[in-house]
């Protein structure tokens, strides 16, 4: 079944267990382009499955997960890998930095996999970092930068090339209660001025206020007529 017209990201009933343990049990969802979705829900209910079989991390068990037009469960893993590398982007709970890069060729680096320019590729690093508030740390590595810096620079390679789609699990997870809402309002800021989708795990409360709707997880399920929530836009 080929998904609506009007969703960019689309699932049905997927399902996934981690060694026989349910992780998601019949989770159907539907994003549009340009939207922010929060995923909400307490530890351990299934975000960060849901999110790694939308992405194409993981394939479900059962069920079907689409982008645009393409069935993304059924694709081969070098299609998945091509898929991620060039169309999607990721931020996790903690910085994944190449310790040896400083921060705007951590941030140009998928740029430069997909073949891209050197200088093109510097300049939009750059142009990143400073729209995230961290191009004074441009020349410095990750093991110079605090944590909330190093998660910028995270965000900063995730949007970079300009994904479709952006998938961020527990973004603000290891930062301080400052700091966590200056890192959402960035990255949302951000992806909205430029019209990318995002799918934002969190059990922080603030992530809601920043969505235009949001996904409920409880022990894997979305609970039956429980509708998503309309969120206040933030204005860019």
């Amino acid at each position: 079944m080929a998904p609506p017209d009007n969703d960019v990201l689309w699932a049905r009933e997927v399902h996934y267990a981690h060694g026989g343990s349910p992780a998601l049990l019949g989770v159907t969802l539907g994003v549009r382009q340009g939207e922010i979705i929060a995923v909400t829900g307490p530890r351990g209910c299934g975000k960060t499955t849901l999110l790694r079989c939308l992405s194409g991390q993981l394939v479900p068990d059962s069920g079907e997960v689409w982008f645009n037009s393409i069935p993304v469960h059924t694709l081969p893993p070098t299609s998945r890998e091509r898929l991620r590398r060039d169309r999607f982007g990721w931020v996790g709970d903690t910085p994944q930095l190449v310790d040896e890069l400083t921060a705007w060729e951590n941030a140009a680096l998928p740029l430069l996999l997909a073949g891209g320019g050197h200088r093109a590729a510097k300049r939009t690093a750059l142009e990143w970092l400073e729209r995230l508030d961290v191009g004074e740390c441009a020349r410095k590595r990750p093991g110079a930068l605090v944590q909330a810096q190093r998660q910028r620079v995270a965000i900063a390679r995730a949007l970079a090339h300009q994904p479709d789609v952006l998938f961020a699990d527990e973004p603000t997870a290891p930062l301080h209660q400052a700091d966590r809402a200056q890192v959402l309002r960035t990255l949302t800021s951000a992806s909205r001025s430029h019209r990318i989708t995002v799918v934002l795990a969190s059990h922080d409360p603030e992530v809601a206020t920043l969505a235009d709707r949001t996904l409920t997880l409880v022990d894997g399920r979305a609970p039956a007529g429980a509708p998503s929530e309309a969120a206040c836009s933030l204005s860019v």
